[in-house]
């Protein structure tokens, strides 16, 4: 007689390499797996109706906010009265805040163009992304690697002199070193919530609240000659 073997559920980012199954066995069946690693995974009907149904809703969303209020349409352009400052619209204005700390050959071509080829080339790539907390495992070595990413960000907006982009990092930076000295056992909620979030999670919200400050400064704060001005002033 050999001692009953614990078998343990688990929850894993890559079901390639670690492949869990549970399995209830009875007495008159016998257990049998098998297992096909499809390169591809069908859309239909799953993802593509679910995308058919939020395409509906805002579609409908759109059209009812439409017959509620006007579109903010300005008057009948003027070519010999060029506006000061001349905007953007809303979705170039975090560019437009851009080429106002960076060289025009720097934010209007090179960081445009690196985001795109980043976008292209990273689907050819096989990438597992990791579910768990960025600093549940390897804590020291993934904190000297964010000290070392984060100080020559910092370093670089500052030069520039960058501070609507740089204080929104550091705030994201604190709450990285929240996440990195705490567990999902601590006590506030907070933490617990920021360490089990992984590098994508990060990534993705720096992206955001850089380009929420940026469009925000641009549309509230930016006046003639592209100065700073307080929105509540004439």
């Amino acid at each position: 007689m050999t001692e009953p073997k614990d078998f343990v559920a688990g929850i894993g980012s890559s079901t390639r390499e670690t492949q869990k199954r549970v399995l209830f066995v009875t007495r008159r069946t016998s257990a049998q797996v098998r297992s096909v690693d499809e390169e591809q995974v069908q859309t239909y009907p799953e993802a593509l109706f679910r995308a058919t149904i939020a395409i509906e809703l805002l579609t409908i969303a759109l059209v009812i906010v439409s017959l509620f209020f006007d579109a903010p349409l300005e008057g009948i352009a003027d070519p010999t009265n060029t506006p000061n400052p001349a905007k953007a619209p809303w979705y170039f204005l975090g560019l437009q805040e851009l080429l106002h700390y960076f060289p025009p050959v720097v934010a209007g071509v090179l960081m445009p163009t690196l985001l795109i080829i980043a976008l292209v080339v990273i689907p050819y790539f096989n990438i597992i992304i990791d579910t768990e907390g960025l600093f549940l495992k390897d804590r020291k070595r993934r904190l000297r690697i964010f000290y070392i990413a984060a100080a020559g960000l910092s370093v670089f907006l500052w030069i520039f002199r960058v501070y609507v982009a740089l204080v929104p990092t550091l705030i994201l930076a604190a709450a990285m070193l929240i996440a990195a000295f705490s567990s999902q056992q601590s006590l506030l909620p907070l933490q617990r919530y920021l360490a089990s979030k992984p590098l994508s999670w990060w990534i993705m919200t720096w992206f955001l609240i850089e380009l929420v400050a940026l469009t925000a400064v641009g549309t509230f704060f930016r006046g003639p000659g592209w100065s700073w001005i307080w929105p509540w002033r004439n």
